[in-house]
């Protein structure tokens, strides 16, 4: 039976999905995707598959999922619009566009962008929580500036890995790794002043950047030095970095497909 393949783009705020893939007895945004797939398609024979998994609480500026069908779309403008009519409000569907068979959403060559959120030295007004992570202690940005590059490059990143095997490939290349401010997200509600950590590489481990970043903040705190971070990139380092940071300042901000 003939199958027809669809690349949809969407967008999302993470904070009250626990993460993208499903999972029993918990609301997440793959279950409500499809819910509403399910629901516009009449009952239809479709599959949905994403191009990565995001953690619970982490938003999306820029997703992708493919849809396999059946039956061709007809009118591709008519259901994105019925499709985002339907969908949870912190949840929007971008663009759809047709793809061949040959198109493999999870092995295709890819770079991904995340950025993370931050701000230091004050109480927040609580409308912040879903995208920005307030730390209350005072940061030295600049110190975390020069350690933010040491990232850049190939590094032996086994200390940013969430629970590593024995087995796991650690010696990966991040193209872009800066600590600078943020001029994107605004809003009258928040602080003078906040941070975008941007990383951009091919592919990311298990909390690799929340990794990074609660590295920052405590090389900012000054609870790590730079030789620490650096000592922790060397081949077969086995210093272990402890803090994760929080998942709601995350955001997968662009997914480029080559």
């Amino acid at each position: 039976m003939k199958k027809y393949f669809y690349l949809i783009n969407i967008q999302y705020l993470g904070y009250r999905f626990h993460g993208w893939q499903k999972q029993p007895n918990v609301k997440t945004l793959h279950l409500m995707v499809d819910r509403t797939l399910n629901f516009i398609l009449e009952g239809k024979y479709f599959k949905s598959l994403s191009s990565g998994r995001t953690d619970a609480m982490v938003s999306a500026e820029c997703a992708f999922f493919e849809l396999f069908l059946r039956e061709p779309i007809e009118d591709e403008a008519a259901f994105l619009e019925l499709f985002n009519t339907n969908l949870p409000q912190d949840i929007r569907a971008l663009s759809i566009k047709e793809v061949d068979a040959e198109f493999n959403i999870i092995n295709s060559s890819k770079i991904k962008e995340y950025l993370y959120l931050f701000t230091y030295g004050e109480k927040c007004h609580p409308f912040c929580a879903p995208i920005m992570t307030t730390i209350l202690d005072d940061l030295d940005i600049e110190l975390m500036k020069e350690g933010a590059k040491l990232f850049e490059g190939e590094n032996y990143l086994k200390s940013y890995c969430y629970k590593p095997t024995d087995n796991g490939i650690y010696t990966r290349t991040i193209l872009t790794c800066e600590l600078i401010e943020n001029t994107i997200y605004k809003a009258n509600y928040f602080p003078k002043q906040s941070f975008l950590l941007r990383v951009a590489g091919k592919g990311f481990m298990r909390n690799q950047i929340r990794l990074m970043m609660g590295t920052l903040i405590d090389l900012g705190k000054g609870k790590l030095t730079i030789k620490d971070i650096q000592d922790s990139l060397v081949p077969d380092s086995n210093i272990k970095m402890n803090y994760i940071a929080p998942a709601s300042g995350l955001i997968l901000n662009k997914i480029d497909f080559h």
